[in-house]
């Protein structure tokens, strides 16, 4: 099996994770469109399994949900004028839950803004949790019974809710973001602090996601054209944010200051991952002779 070489395969990455386009890692690494896509299959398979195993038992104190908008194929509005529109084509929303004081991506969630997404979350959640927690989501009602679903009365939840008024500057338009002149915060379950009530952090780490995945830059024509490499990009972008890339304040990854690995990965660790989950021998049945009945 003819295979790039470990530098090339970890450029290729690497690329990925800072924002590049497919096809401009193509171009600079010499390679073709389908192999980079091929690559992006094999790594984010190999970073779901990755996060899964070791994002487990997180031990913190206070935990961030958002979720984050984009599009596959066509936004949600068009896709019924689209042509040849394939499964999972539309609005996708990313949701993340985040340990406000490791930085460190605890769980995440691919699908629509529905209640059925927020259980899918929120549940996963609670499964890789390890102690009680503080946990602040904004105002979305699907978090209500998500959160009361997967942590009944073992929470300490509030929901801080962004007060908009108008466009800065009475300018109106499309793009024309609405001020914020103020929040509410409201307890919900257990007794949570107020001074931390706060999703500051999962939104900042939104930002990081739009920077760091071009896929999720908006106003442009770079979105994803198939559901599936959209998830294997979160699944790389999430493994490479957790374990691969330095804080720069807590000068470590979040996955060291969470306690999830005492080691920074590199990229190479990663692809040893993908050749070891690929050379991974398949069980097979007992052999029977072709003839044998």
């Amino acid at each position: 099996m003819n295979r790039l070489p470990l530098a090339t395969r970890v450029q290729i990455l690497s690329m990925l994770c800072e924002g590049s386009s497919m096809r401009s890692i193509s171009r600079v690494c010499g390679v073709s469109i389908n192999t980079v896509t091929k690559l992006l299959e094999t790594a984010g398979e190999a970073c779901a399994v990755m996060h899964d195993e070791m994002v487990r038992d997180v031990k913190a104190s206070r935990i961030q949900a958002d979720e984050i908008w984009s599009f596959c194929y066509a936004k949600q509005r068009n896709v019924g004028a689209a042509e040849a529109a394939p499964e999972g084509a539309g609005d996708v929303w990313t949701w993340t839950a985040l340990d406000a004081d490791s930085k460190l991506i605890v769980s995440w969630f691919c699908g629509d803004r529905s209640g059925q997404s927020a259980i899918a979350l929120m549940d996963d959640l609670r499964a890789r949790l390890s102690n009680r927690v503080q946990l602040t989501t904004d105002g979305h009602r699907a978090y209500l019974e998500a959160v009361e679903g997967a942590f009944g009365g073992d929470v300490d939840y509030a929901q801080l809710v962004k007060l908009y008024g108008n466009a800065p500057g009475g300018v109106t338009g499309r793009y024309s973001p609405p001020e914020c002149v103020g929040i509410r915060k409201s307890r919900v379950e257990g007794n949570p602090e107020e001074r931390h009530v706060s999703t500051s952090y999962v939104e900042r780490q939104n930002l990081t996601m739009r920077m760091s995945m071009r896929r999720f830059t908006r106003l442009t024509n770079a979105f994803s054209k198939k559901l599936d490499n959209h998830m294997h990009a979160l699944a790389l972008y999430f493994v490479h944010y957790n374990f691969c890339r330095m804080h720069k304040s807590l000068r470590m990854s979040p996955a060291m200051a969470a306690g999830v690995t005492d080691k920074l990965w590199s990229l190479e660790d990663v692809v040893n991952r993908m050749d070891a989950a690929a050379q991974a021998p398949v069980k097979r049945g007992p052999y029977k002779p072709r003839n044998s009945k």
